[in-house]
């Protein structure tokens, strides 16, 4: 017989003793009352998937339980709280100041129970999040983040090209998608590619398309990325990895508008807008001959340089928390947020994958965790690994993507279209490894 799935319950967690006509209210209006003791004893249990509001009645909490609450409530830092005051409480009560910091907003007894009710169905509603947009999707409140989208707003409505810079995994693309959605070809399409993911002997065809006949296997006309997205943008990330012969297509686009497909010599208008997205210097790669310094030149018309993960401060414990809410929407998991060591050991961990890696490890924790709060070892953040020197993490990834490198060469022959599969990438991007790790293929052949 097939499982019957377990439907969302509402729910109050209310911290103190419910009058029996407010428990049955909020049962009338749909929301469970599950109370909770307010001495040492105290705990909270939620279901996996309830939606879950709490409720601190200081009406009857004693004072000596005031500091047991306090550390419940920080702990639990995710759950959203009411607080009812006592009648007759003309003032804040200096020892409930810090419990009350916590808290959403509060009421006054007499309790009026349906100003409560509809406070907690609005509360309710908010936990089914809206995914955000524009230069909202990149989710912060770092003074870095917020140079980052201020200048972000300011290309959007520029139409010339942007070359976005940052480290691997800072959200170069999350970014192109804000300048779309903000710019004038909003309502046109958006087209991404990765460079380095394409083999080298389709790119031309890829970006530009082909005629009929124009290769082996080309047995019908093809439409490339610049003439599918007409109108919109064009996304190329990781440009750094573009063939040379490549490079040159793009630069007349760049220059006069127009693209010629594999096969023909007949130049067609494109309206296209170009945002470019690189990890590596691509000063450095034109120094080195590897990228045409007159590309980057009309590439790095607009530079948008995105900030690493450990340098956004507190972001990283809001972007944890969203990442959590929106795994919670998708998937039932107990993890409802993280406990303070866990939030400690995020802020001092030096995230080398950036904001992609912390997506992953928020991900993992929620489903191996046994408990409403992610704990340091379900991020496998231990504390032996968090103080690690930036320069030796560096030497470290290195040696082991030069040893990778070589274990693949090896196991093919040194055939790089074979080792290309083998590590899932291009063959453009396998000699560019080579050349970054000096290894002279002839000679190791």
């Amino acid at each position: 017989m097939a499982a019957v799935p377990e439907i969302p319950a509402r729910c109050v967690i209310w911290f103190g003793q419910p009058l029996a006509a407010e428990r049955t209210a909020l049962a009338a209006a749909g929301w469970q009352v599950r109370g909770v003791a307010t001495d040492g004893a105290v705990a909270i249990g939620m279901r996996g998937n309830d939606l879950v509001v709490g409720l601190l009645d200081l009406r009857s909490v004693a004072p000596s339980h005031l500091t047991h609450l306090q550390a419940v409530l920080d702990q639990h830092r995710h759950l959203r709280v009411l607080a009812i005051l006592p009648a007759g409480a003309a003032a804040v009560h200096p020892q409930w100041q810090p419990l009350l910091a916590c808290c959403t907003e509060t009421f006054s007894a007499p309790l009026d129970v349906s100003r409560l009710v509809q406070r907690l169905q609005e509360l309710g509603d908010e936990q089914q999040l809206q995914p955000p947009s524009g230069a909202q999707a990149l989710i912060g409140e770092s003074p870095a983040l917020q140079v980052t989208r201020a200048a972000l707003r300011k290309f959007a409505p520029v139409e010339l090209p942007v070359l976005i810079t940052g480290e691997t995994g800072t959200g170069k693309e999350l970014a192109a998608h804000a300048l779309h959605a903000l710019s004038s070809r909003h309502a046109r399409p958006f087209l991404a590619v990765n460079c380095g993911a394409i083999p080298a002997a389709l790119v031309q065809s890829e970006l530009f398309g082909h005629e009929r006949g124009a290769f082996t296997g080309a047995a019908n006309r093809r439409l490339g990325l610049f003439e599918t997205a007409s109108g919109g943008t064009v996304f190329l990330d990781e440009i750094g990895d573009l063939p040379l012969d490549a490079q040159t297509n793009l630069l007349r686009v760049l220059q006069e508008g127009t693209i010629e497909r594999v096969g023909s010599n007949q130049p067609l208008a494109v309206d296209v807008r170009v945002i470019a997205a690189t990890h590596v210097d691509l000063e450095q790669a034109v120094e080195r001959g590897q990228f045409r310094r007159d590309l980057f030149y009309r590439l790095n018309v607009l530079r948008l340089p995105l900030p690493a993960l450990r340098d956004r401060g507190s972001d990283i414990t809001l972007l944890a928390e969203h990442f959590l809410a929106s795994f919670r929407q998708r998937h039932v998991t107990r993890a409802r947020g993280f406990s303070s060591e866990a939030l400690q050991a995020m802020q001092q961990f030096r995230w080398p994958g950036n904001v992609r890696e912390l997506l992953n490890r928020v991900q993992r924790a929620a489903i191996v965790s046994e408990a409403e709060l992610i704990t340091v070892a379900d991020l496998e953040l231990e504390p032996e690994g968090i103080e690690v020197p930036q320069r030796l993490l560096h030497d470290v990834r290195q040696a082991a993507e030069r040893d990778a490198l070589l274990r693949a060469l090896r196991q093919n022959d040194f055939n790089i279209t074979a080792c290309a599969r083998t590590m899932q990438v291009s063959r453009v991007t396998v000699y560019r490894l080579c050349r970054k790790h000096q290894l002279a293929l002839p000679e190791l052949r």
